[in-house]
């Protein structure tokens, strides 16, 4: 089995989440401005109520924005961002300390399991994986079922980059068998089906054939890309 690098962890994830996060902010954009309308027509204190959780609602928001807007600065010299950083490591901790204290001033919340995420994901990219791997077991255990998925994928990640192939497997399995919105059953096939192609290059076939003539161009691309590679390799005995 192909050893799995921190730089395709970190691909991986980031690029889903980044996606992702932009879908986040606008549902939940209309979400206020559906709780504005009813906190109009109802008594004074239960108005009261509702735009003071509007209000901490958009406060998480914004400090999960800011927090992402660290992780996403470029390093180096001058350009359309607000900050950069003049080195990795100085973007790490400030990127660390942004989710570390979100997390903490808003534990128990979504935008404090999405922190959590995003520090799990730094931690793999720094090559801590154990840490890493706790960050995720929390998000998969504690998450919404959107977050909770990308957690799951990224722990199967860990599981066959550290030769936990039955745990990996069992993970995407799953994912397969429970899909959302953040994580397709077509992505998680994609995954199962690219760690199978040393071991079980039968069954990775038995998963790619559909997805060769599937009506989403990426999806029917990887699969694509993963047949050919199969052709390439020889089954382990």
């Amino acid at each position: 089995m192909d050893r799995i690098t921190r730089k395709e962890l970190k691909t991986d994830s980031f690029a889903l989440e980044l996606g992702h996060a932009v879908t986040f902010f606008e549902e939940y954009q209309k979400e206020i401005v559906r709780y504005g309308g009813i906190a109009a027509v109802v008594a004074v204190l239960a108005a009261g109520y509702v735009v003071y959780n509007r209000h901490q609602h958009v406060d998480r928001q914004v400090a999960l924005a800011q927090a992402i807007a660290v992780q996403e600065a470029p390093i180096g010299g001058a350009s359309n961002f607000s900050q950069t950083f003049p080195s990795q490591d100085a973007k790490d901790a400030a990127a660390i300390k942004a989710f570390t204290d979100l997390k903490n001033k808003y534990a128990g919340s979504e935008e404090g399991e999405i922190a959590q995420y995003y520090l799990a994901a730094i931690e793999a990219d720094k090559g801590n994986m154990a840490t890493a791997e706790k960050g995720f077991q929390e998000v998969a255990q504690k998450g919404n079922e959107q977050y909770a998925s990308l957690a799951k994928l990224s722990l199967a990640q860990i599981y066959f980059d550290d030769n936990r192939t039955q745990q990996g497997e069992a993970m995407l399995r799953d994912l397969i068998a429970h899909p959302t919105v953040f994580v397709s059953k077509d992505e998680a096939t994609l995954a199962l089906a690219r760690y199978l192609i040393h071991k079980n290059p039968a069954e990775a076939r038995k998963l790619l054939d559909p997805l060769r003539v599937s009506p989403v161009d990426a999806v029917r691309n990887v699969a694509m890309s993963l047949i050919g590679e199969m052709q390439q390799v020889t089954p382990q005995q």
